[in-house]
């Protein structure tokens, strides 16, 4: 089996994997997106008007965006991995003549496929409540693209670590879903306290969030290039994270 067409297999395998149970992975934000934009945009947005000179409902429609593409990306290759592991077809994975790194990228993609998935359908749903140019496509593909390999990665190194399944949502629970909260989903840091602003400097999420609401908006509450660099940053490291360790066979052969 040539390199190449073992990659695309992968691939498609991890494309098909997800897709197969569209009801579970794909349909679900696209309700909760819909409830929240509902809810929040028109109950919060009818106190606090407009951020920076934008109005509520559409300020919170790139944190959402964004909220999803963390979740679904990390979902998506943690599940994939762990259960990979525990039913030890990986085994048969790490024999093939595919190299470390595309093992991982091809992995990788998948969660990104998804979560792309889940943006595109986001935002259309965002277009009933509604419609606003985007000012930055480009740097929109850039902010999905690389904080969706960020927290495809994460999905993989935990996957790594986890004994049981419900580590995964633990994380997900106590780790990732604070941080995209405290991470201005709902709301700018000026208007949070200033103890918590110092605080939310070491959020890399909140980098994610600002620089996604940069992209479709034109405004953000730290430099759109810092943004980049913080998002840039945590795909390489991660990524070589995770191939590290699947060079190492860190719990993956027993």
């Amino acid at each position: 089996m040539k390199p190449r067409v073992g990659f695309q297999t992968l691939v498609r395998r991890e494309i098909v994997r997800f897709f197969s149970v569209f009801s579970q992975t794909i349909f679900p934000p696209l309700v909760s997106s819909f409830l929240y934009i509902l809810i929040f945009g028109f109950s919060l947005g009818g106190r606090i008007q407009q951020i920076q000179g934008i109005p509520y409902l559409i300020y919170l429609i790139p944190g959402l965006l964004m909220m999803y593409v963390i979740e679904g990306s990390y979902a998506n290759t943690s599940s994939s991995l762990f259960i990979s592991r525990w039913a030890n077809n990986i085994e048969e994975l790490l024999v093939t003549p595919l190299s470390y790194f595309e093992m991982v990228l091809a992995i990788l993609i998948g969660g990104l496929v998804r979560s792309l998935m889940i943006s595109l359908g986001v935002y259309l749903v965002s277009l009933l409540f509604a419609r606003f140019p985007i000012a930055h496509p480009f740097l929109v593909l850039y902010f999905l693209i690389f904080v969706s390999l960020v927290f495809s990665s994460v999905g993989m190194i935990v996957a790594l670590f986890a004994e049981e399944f419900e580590h995964l949502t633990i994380v997900t629970t106590f780790v990732i879903t604070p941080l995209i909260f405290f991470g201005g989903v709902f709301h700018s840091i000026t208007l949070v306290p200033a103890p918590l602003r110092g605080l939310t400097g070491f959020n890399p999420i909140f980098y994610m969030i600002n620089g996604m609401r940069y992209s479709m908006l034109g405004i953000s509450d730290v430099p759109v290039q810092k943004s980049m660099f913080v998002v840039l940053f945590f795909c390489l490291a991660l990524f070589s994270i995770t191939v590290y360790l699947f060079k190492t066979g860190f719990k993956l052969r027993k």
